[in-house]
């Protein structure tokens, strides 16, 4: 589940609950639909409320920076804690993503 929210330059990607192979693919059809409506030069994916992620949740953000990148903006990832934080930081998203600082 998500909740996207948007203003001239900026897109707030709220995603909420689980993020896995059965649900992945919708997210991304989501994110991407507003997107590329919206052209915002920076799209905050906020994984706060996620309780769990696998692969698929790398691959979610893997291909929002792509899709960022060809519309000249920048993801950044907020609110990534306890293992969904350590996940990302071994699948080397902070090289391609900024991510906010630790609490």
């Amino acid at each position: 589940m998500l909740r996207i929210e948007t203003s001239q330059e900026l897109m707030m990607v709220f995603l909420i609950g689980e993020i896995d192979h059965h649900c992945a693919g919708e997210l991304r059809e989501e994110i991407d639909r507003v997107a590329e409506r919206v052209r915002p030069k920076t799209m905050i994916l906020d994984f706060s409320d996620v309780g769990f992620m696998d692969s698929s949740g790398i691959g979610l953000v893997m291909g929002r920076v792509r899709l960022m990148k060809s519309f000249g903006g920048e993801v950044r990832i907020q609110g990534a804690h306890g293992n969904i934080r350590k996940v990302m930081q071994i699948a080397g998203l902070h090289r391609v993503a900024q991510m906010d600082d630790e609490k």
